[in-house]
């Protein structure tokens, strides 16, 4: 990762943007941070964490004052960082949350924090992420690193530096626990304690499970009883007998309660038998009383079977007739249908004679078809005639149609000319109102520039009165502040002359006896000064004088503050012109009203215009409508004309051939009314000849068929037809009846064979009932004692079953409670483990080890040889906790030493070098992540000339394949041999400024 180019707007103590340009450094390799305490040294390097983790080191746990205090409401703050990693550039920026003015209406509102991710493409910046956690989740991905690993590997921070050096081994164990992020072996740990817990609690609740069976069990042993008489007694539970003997007890009851339950199965299976017999002789009693009840029915049913024989002999007789009449019924049917036909053709006959006499027509002679003939010819000449009289309704159609167009155009004609006579009169009207409003243009204008100076000249009297209560307050104010000035005066004025008068009395409560005055040294002191008046001390003089200088500064600013507000009142008045708000309010409504009039004006010209414009585009249009319209009206009216001659042609045609008629087709209508008539007639002579003959051969196969039956005449026969559902019914009567009598007649004498010993009233069924009622009662009774004993030998028996399992589980679960807790133990840093080291120390100690190897590395070359970090485990002192500590192998005197021991100097070179150390570490542990950019902010100012030369021949080693380091400190030495710097400096205003690439002085 490699830092490029940082941006800073509002930020920290920067106002203005501020750049700082690192690829400029990259030749030098390292470059120094220098400027004045207090500049924003350090800002800079909060810019680099806040634009990449949205986070400052120096502010953890406080108020976040990102924002510049130099910064108007209105103004940005900003942070922007590119940079480079794996292979792409990237810019991100951010914005911090802060209080700005609400855009409406008075208050503020929060501005959010933003922030914005870049990559740069070919084609310029593409956005990658707009919203603060989007722009995380990405960082975090190209990162690789959180912010406590930068903090450690690449932002060397103020007041970090020594803190992993001097740091107890809980607060060693923080750090290197958010670096390396063994949390989860924290929580390792915390679950095999939660398994350890689980596992105490099962074996508490399965020995209480147990307990509880047994005394259920017990419970129901009592209950159990064989034969009336107790079962063996069950010992009584006391402290003394242990659960097995308990177990054994429950298990010989066990068994008892399952002799009683076979007991009770073989004196239920002796009631079922005899409730089986009893329903046995209730069944066969009953099917008895049945065979009986039935062969009285069939005795019954056969003699009103019987009584009905006559009746069914008469339908047999009936049923034999209909059956040779209905071989007569197609002769007797035809000829009815012949008759019926003859009598519709003599109807049809006479009413085809009426039409012919209707139509003035001869119906009395025999031979009609020379009449039809004639008719047909007279129709054929009459339908040309009635083409022609179409031909005229069309052309009567087109007359009507033509002359509706010649009135049409006549009318529209008229209507413009009339229209026409008017433009002239309009045009004259407009044009006289137009020459009344000219120069409309110029008076706007000049109402709009009077107006917007008279609105200028309001507001400024607006703020003008606005300004005169600031200005009150601030002359109230003033006055205040040198009132309180002028006590302050003499508030320190009277402790300093009551100082200088009382100097004797002070120098009285110093005497003492037998001791020199420091005035005059003598020793005897009869007449020491005396006052009332508590002495004045130096203290109450200084308060005093601070009161006052303090009084004279807030004078001070009262009378800036005031004289600002009088010139600020004064440029006010002076724009307002001298008038007051009321005047300059009313000439602005007049300027308004007189602006509005203005721009009417302006309106209705331009509205007149377009009129006039309209009128005259009229007239012309009127112009050329009127001779289009003389042109088709002439065309129209010859067009009226010819078709008025042909129309009176065709009409002297269609008259001749209606004659009488009102139209040839009312002529033809009669023509072919007559034809039909006359040809209907003829069509019904000769159906009622035909329907004549098909009589009288029906009626003489009707007669011969008659002759040959045994029926008298027509009539007998008709009076024995009977339906087909009627002869239906009389046959299935006959056949019903006959097969009923043969059945029951079948059943009874078997019923008879059957019943040859029993008499004709039925069996008493009653004795039978109570016997079954009794055996019921018997075997409800067995069977509900039988199952009550099985439940409670079944409930006996499985609670004997889970306390023995539960009792058998107990010692697996006692056996692996042992095994979890001297493993939770163990890993929880409790005893067996005697290093009290918990399984997250155990992987972090290793961890430091590997720290404490590489900045030995370094630290060897600095101290010269002497000093060596070495990691600890040894046990710390009260019970805390250890694994993780820290000492310092002194090569000049072969002893271990605590770094607490060591002087500035030598803590900032064994600080350095196990930062340098971790931060390597730290990048291994990050996939192998490059650093091509690092920053130490801490002051170098506790080293001598010798070993800031080894300090910065180590960090002159780091810049090695392209890294850039950037230093803070104040050292002058280092300023010299540093030629590459970023200076930051105060201006007199108060925001800081950033300068970069030159070698400034420092004062």
């Amino acid at each position: 990762m490699k830092l490029h180019r940082l941006e800073l707007e509002g930020f920290g103590p920067f106002l203005d943007v501020q750049q700082v340009d690192f690829d400029a450094f990259a030749d030098d390799g390292i470059f120094l941070i220098t400027g004045r305490t207090g500049a924003g040294k350090s800002s800079v390097l909060d810019g680099v964490c806040y634009a990449l983790f949205g986070g400052v080191p120096r502010y953890d746990g406080a108020e976040r004052r990102l924002r510049s205090d130099h910064c108007e409401p209105d103004d940005p703050t900003r942070v922007t960082l590119e940079f480079s990693a794996d292979g792409d550039r990237w810019r991100v920026t951010r914005s911090p949350e802060f209080e700005r003015p609400k855009r409406r209406g008075g208050g503020t509102t929060k501005e959010p924090h933003r922030a914005l991710l870049e990559v740069l493409a070919p084609e310029g910046w593409t956005g990658v992420a707009a919203r603060p956690v989007d722009v995380a989740a990405k960082l975090d991905e190209i990162l690789g690193l959180t912010q406590q690993q930068f903090l450690q590997v690449i932002l060397l921070a103020q007041n970090r530096f020594a803190r992993f050096l001097l740091a107890k081994n809980d607060e060693r164990l923080g750090l290197l626990r958010t670096l390396f992020g063994t949390r989860s072996f924290e929580q390792y740990a915390a679950d095999l304690d939660e398994r350890r817990k689980r596992a105490q609690e099962r074996l508490a609740a399965e020995g209480v499970e147990v307990a509880t069976l047994i005394d259920e069990a017990e419970r129901l042993a009592a209950e159990v009883h064989v034969d009336g008489h107790p079962g063996a007694d069950v010992a009584v539970v006391d402290g003394a007998r242990g659960v097995g003997d308990r177990l054994a007890d429950v298990v010989r009851a066990v068994e008892r309660a399952h002799y009683r339950v076979d007991t009770l199965a073989r004196e239920n299976a002796t009631v079922d038998a005899r409730l089986d017999a009893a329903l046995a002789a209730e069944h066969e009693a009953r099917s008895l009383a049945e065979r009986q009840r039935a062969r009285q029915a069939a005795r019954t049913e056969l003699a009103d079977l019987e009584a009905r024989s006559e009746t069914i002999a008469s339908a047999r007789r009936e049923a034999a007739t209909a059956a040779e009449a209905e071989a007569l019924r197609p002769a007797l049917e035809a000829s009815a249908s012949a008759q019926h036909a003859a009598a519709v053709a003599a109807e049809r006959h006479i009413a085809a004679a009426s039409r012919v006499h209707d139509c003035d027509e001869d119906d009395t002679g025999h031979d009609l078809a020379p009449r039809d003939d004639a008719l047909t010819a007279l129709i054929a000449r009459g339908e040309a005639a009635l083409a022609t009289e179409l031909s005229l309704a069309a052309l009567d159609h087109d007359l009507v149609r033509l002359q509706a167009g010649v009135d049409g155009l006549e009318s529209e004609r008229q209507t413009l000319v009339d229209s026409r006579a008017e433009v002239p009169e309009l045009l004259a009207a407009l044009e006289q109102r137009l020459t009344e409003l000219s120069g409309a243009d110029v008076r706007r204008e000049s109402a709009l520039a009077h107006r917007d100076e008279t609105a200028r000249r309001l507001e400024a009297a607006r703020e003008a009165a606005r300004l005169l209560d600031q200005r009150e307050q601030a002359d109230l104010a003033s006055l205040v502040r040198a009132d309180d000035l002028q006590r302050a005066i003499e508030a320190w004025t009277t402790l300093l002359r009551r100082r200088l008068s009382g100097a004797a009395i002070e120098l009285a409560h110093e005497l003492v006896d037998g001791e020199p005055c420091a005035v005059c040294g003598a020793r005897e002191h009869p007449r020491p000064a005396r006052g009332t008046d508590v002495p004045v001390s130096d203290a109450d003089l200084t308060a005093a004088e601070e009161r006052k200088n303090a009084a004279a500064e807030s004078d001070r600013l009262a009378s800036d503050a005031a004289r600002v507000a009088r010139d600020a009142h004064t440029m006010a008045a002076a724009l307002a012109g001298g008038e007051s708000v009321e005047q300059l309010e009313s000439r602005l409504a007049a300027a308004d009203t007189a602006l509005a009039d203005a721009k009417a004006d302006v309106d209705e010209a331009d509205r007149l215009r377009v009129d006039r414009d309209r009128a005259a585009d009229l007239d012309a249009t009127i112009a050329r409508r009127l001779g289009v319209l003389t042109e088709q009206l002439a065309g129209a009216r010859q067009e009226l004309a010819l078709a008025q001659q042909r129309a009176d042609a065709l009409r002297a045609e269609v008259e001749a051939a209606r004659g009488d008629f009102a139209t040839v087709a009312a002529r033809q209508h009669d023509l072919r009314t007559r034809r039909d008539a006359v040809r209907g007639l003829l069509a019904a002579r000769t159906a009622l000849a035909n329907a004549r003959d098909a009589v009288r051969a029906a009626d003489d196969g009707l007669d011969a068929l008659v002759a040959e039956s045994s029926f008298a005449d027509r009539g007998a026969v008709a009076a024995a037809l009977r339906s087909t559902t009627e002869r239906r019914r009389l046959d299935t009567s006959v056949a019903e009846h006959e097969a009923a009598l043969a059945a029951t007649r079948q059943r009874l004498f078997d019923l008879e064979l059957t019943l040859v010993d029993a008499g004709d009233e039925p069996v008493d069924l009653a004795p039978f009932a109570a016997e079954v009622a009794s055996a019921r009662e018997a075997v409800q009774s067995t069977a509900a004692a039988h199952a009550a004993a099985r439940a409670l030998a079944d409930r006996l028996r499985s609670l004997a079953q889970r306390a023995d399992a539960g009792h058998a589980s107990i010692a697996a679960l006692s056996d692996e409670h042992a095994v979890v807790a001297r493993l939770a133990d163990t890993v929880a840093g409790r005893a067996p483990n005697t290093r009290r080291m918990t399984l997250e120390t155990f992987v972090l100690a290793a961890e430091l080890e590997e720290i404490v190897t590489r900045a030995n590395l370094r630290l060897e070359h600095m101290s010269a040889g002497r000093y060596r970090l070495q990691h600890t485990d040894a046990l710390a002192a009260r019970g805390a906790a250890s694994g993780l500590g820290l000492e310092i192998m002194d090569a000049f005197t072969g002893q271990c030493r605590p770094p607490q021991s060591l002087s500035g100097g030598e803590t900032f070179l064994t600080s350095l070098a196990l930062a340098l150390g971790l931060a390597e570490v730290v990048t291994a542990r990050a996939g192998g992540l490059r650093l091509d950019t690092l920053f130490i902010d801490e002051g170098f100012g506790s080293l001598d000339d010798d070993t800031l030369d080894l300090a910065m021949r180590t960090l002159d080693e780091l810049r090695q394949g392209g890294r850039t380091v950037g230093v803070i400190s104040h050292v002058a030495s280092m300023r010299d041999q540093l030629p590459a710097q970023l200076n930051v400096s105060a201006t007199t205003r108060g925001p800081s400024v950033i300068r970069q690439g030159v070698a400034a002085a420092v004062g």
